[in-house]
């Protein structure tokens, strides 16, 4: 589970209800009051149009090669069980990776990975290779796998944030991301940010669903084929990709995830801050 707000900076979220509706997932309560628009087909929004094209396979796909996609995570915690949970109930072939080996297990029991062991193990096992540790952790991690993550589809999932005066703040500032720390430690590593916005307990949804509406996973990445590939693992589970742009893109995806963080340990809905323009009478497309 997360910390308290005064604890160092991690990865996870404040624990809370889950929500009637996300657009920036989560809210502290449950609200239905506040319908999306009619022509919605997806939640989440975040970022422009991506410069990547992205086509996910579906379910109609003869050789729908996301429901036996290899998957190594690196981490034992919240996000790791969540996220590896989904993607064992997606199909996809999970082996869960930790310094503590006992974690480890516990962790694969946890979410029903068929394998367990060490970091580099898991690394080498995946075809995508999931980060979850905590921000000040994964880039030196990085550089120590270097080697067996090159030409891997490296995912980051991580927040960096730290308490604040009013609030919790980035620890890189904006400056730069996590992601692309990541990416400057692993040249060969095919880094993608993504799965930072949720807080875990929404990948514990079968079919994350909100006003009819699946749940749009926002994502940053500067290779085309890493894009293909985490669209297809996105689309597993049941959720709608959403591409946002290249990693220099990745810092806006943290900055929104602190900042939501920061409206719900307020006591407020980060989600009633973005009201889609279709919602109010004579919008136009500007």
């Amino acid at each position: 589970m997360p910390p308290s707000p005064g604890s160092p900076q991690r990865t996870g979220r404040r624990p809370g209800p889950r929500p009637g509706l996300v657009r920036l997932p989560l809210p502290p309560r449950r609200s239905s009051d506040h319908p999306a628009p009619p022509d919605a087909d997806h939640v989440v929004c975040i970022g422009a149009p991506s410069v990547l094209s992205v086509t996910p396979r579906t379910s109609s796909d003869t050789d729908d090669r996301s429901k036996h996609m290899r998957i190594g995570i690196l981490g034992t915690g919240a996000m790791a069980t969540a996220l590896g949970a989904a993607w064992v109930r997606a199909g996809h072939h999970v082996r869960v990776g930790g310094r503590d080996t006992e974690a480890a297990s516990r962790t694969a029991r946890l979410t029903g990975a068929s394998e367990h062991g060490g970091l580099a193990e898991a690394a080498a096992h995946g075809e995508v290779v999931l980060t979850a540790l905590p921000a000040d952790v994964a880039p030196q991690l990085a550089m120590e796998l270097a080697p067996v993550l090159a030409g891997r589809t490296v995912i980051d999932c991580t927040v960096p944030m730290s308490p604040g005066t009013d609030g919790p703040v980035l620890t890189t500032a904006g400056a730069t991301s996590v992601a692309r720390l990541i990416a400057d430690a692993a040249p060969g590593a095919h880094v993608v940010k993504a799965f930072g916005v949720c807080h875990e307990s929404i990948w514990t949804l079968d079919r994350p669903t909100f006003e009819g509406a699946p749940l749009a996973v926002p994502f940053c990445t500067d290779e085309p084929g890493a894009a293909t590939r985490v669209a297809e693992v996105i689309t597993s589970m049941n959720c709608s990709p959403l591409p946002c742009g290249g990693l220099d893109r990745a810092a806006l995806l943290e900055a929104t995830a602190v900042f939501a963080v920061g409206v719900w340990w307020s006591g407020a809905e980060a989600r009633f801050a973005f009201p889609a323009p279709a919602l109010a009478p004579g919008a136009v497309d500007d």
